[in-house]
């Protein structure tokens, strides 16, 4: 899998080709939709399980954690044989399809129906299993759609010198789609409309599938390696190659460190915002956090292509720093504000420069296969560690409030000491990359 590559000072350095208008609004448009989708499983979903099932933060996290798990394999096998057939747009259309009737599905689970199906069991422990495992069949189909086979495409049609600010455009796709929901669909979710909120998202997803179908073009230069098929899924897990890319998993290693930084405080977010600080119009501090965010990260894109991705993932990880340790200060709409903005735009503009170095370092004929990598640094750790760590803090804390006689548990702002605490730890795998591509700079 070893390659020889530009340093990646060199690489940020290089003149930014422009990329096609259709490439653009295929990234663009294929990109949200996606990020629609896994913005309402990642939060929504959380707060669905909160208000209608369960408020044990255990039940949370082992919710995110399986679907993890459930998307890395899935990445693997997707990335592998959309590789092996030299296809990518088949994979996007029929998965955004798929992942679109499994989100609009999520409606359909609740204690009553539970009760009504199976009146001899429990009816929490019912619709609890019932919430899992139609996650995992979601977190397949969308991971095996987005994860693998868009991300490879996105690799395929970019080039290094100007991945920063394609990246810096992906990058704010998450805080657009929290945007767009919390402006006009969260109205449904407060009324406990959930139906109506998951049928809309899935139906927008299932119809960016048709749409992927007509506008993704495949690579015509797309290189596979000569490998059965199990060979290619199992290639990157191979202690070999691993010494023999070490740049491209010191850099994933940073994505493992800044992913777990998020996940301790991004799925009690909205209940944080709600339970303990009580404000009510959370939507409007996520409005301005997520528009402001967004825009510091598209400008900042442009940046990281000028200076260096690499050069700039410790200054981008410092201000995410910030923004968590001002968020443990923050009480108030106006000190939220301006602490989520700083906290979100560090987020992304270090995400954005790690995922363009990640790309550069992915070798032409595996890149189906450094998806299910990225999956497993940046996705399924994170997702398992990240939230079971916040619970900890969340129970540590012991903070409680009392809802119709039964007493609940609350996050509280040690959530974010602890994700800043995380985040500290990016400065070794940032470091040793340094080191790793000390030679081939020199060269």
């Amino acid at each position: 899998m070893s390659r020889t590559q530009p340093a990646a000072g060199q690489l940020g350095r290089l003149a930014a080709p422009r990329l096609g208008s259709r490439t653009w609004l295929a990234l663009i448009v294929v990109g949200f939709a996606g990020q629609l989708a896994w913005t309402v499983e990642n939060m929504y979903l959380n707060v669905f399980v909160y208000n209608t099932i369960s408020t044990n933060p255990a039940v949370l996290a082992l919710l995110v954690s399986s679907s993890a798990v459930v998307a890395t394999a899935a990445t693997f096998l997707v990335g592998a044989a959309s590789d092996r057939v030299r296809r990518r747009r088949i994979f996007i259309a029929a998965g955004y399809v798929l992942w679109g009737a499994c989100t609009a599905a999520f409606g359909f689970v609740q204690t009553s129906a539970a009760a009504a199906l199976l009146p001899a069991a429990n009816a929490v422990v019912v619709a609890v299993i019932a919430i899992v495992l139609l996650d995992a069949v979601m977190s397949f189909f969308g991971s095996g759609a987005n994860d693998a086979a868009f991300n490879a495409w996105v690799t395929e049609s970019t080039v290094p010198a100007n991945r920063g600010r394609v990246e810096g455009v992906l990058s704010v796709m998450p805080l657009l789609s929290m945007l767009v929901i919390f402006g006009l669909l969260d109205g449904l979710t407060q009324d406990g409309n959930w139906k109506l909120f998951f049928g809309i998202i899935g139906a927008v997803t299932a119809l960016i599938g048709v749409f992927a179908w007509f506008m993704v073009r495949d690579s015509p230069t797309m290189v596979v390696s000569g490998d059965s098929y199990l060979r290619s899924v199992i290639h990157g897990l191979r202690p070999s190659v691993m010494r023999a890319n070490p740049r491209l998993y010191w850099a994933l290693t940073a994505w493992l460190v800044v992913g777990t930084c998020t996940q301790v405080f991004l799925p009690y977010l909205i209940i944080y915002i709600q339970r303990y600080l009580r404000i009510d119009g959370y939507a409007i501090i996520l409005g301005v956090v997520l528009l402001s965010a967004a825009v510091l990260s598209i400008l900042g894109g442009r940046i990281i292509d000028r200076v260096g991705k690499l050069v700039s993932v410790l200054p981008a990880t410092a201000i995410l720093v910030i923004g968590l340790v001002g968020m443990f200060f923050a009480r108030g709409m106006g000190p939220v504000m301006v602490a989520g903005t700083i906290m979100m735009s560090g987020f992304m503009l270090t995400v954005a420069a790690i995922s363009a170095t990640v790309r550069d370092y992915t070798p032409p004929e595996r890149v189906g296969n450094v998806q299910g990598l990225r999956m497993i640094f940046a996705i399924m750790v994170p997702m398992v560690v990240g939230p079971f760590l916040g619970a900890a803090v969340i129970a540590g804390a012991a903070e409680t409030y009392v809802d119709l006689g039964v007493v609940k548990s609350v996050p509280t702002p040690w959530i974010f000491l602890a994700a800043a605490a995380v985040a500290v730890f990016t400065v070794i795998p940032v470091l040793r990359l340094r080191r790793a591509n000390a030679p081939a700079a020199a060269a």
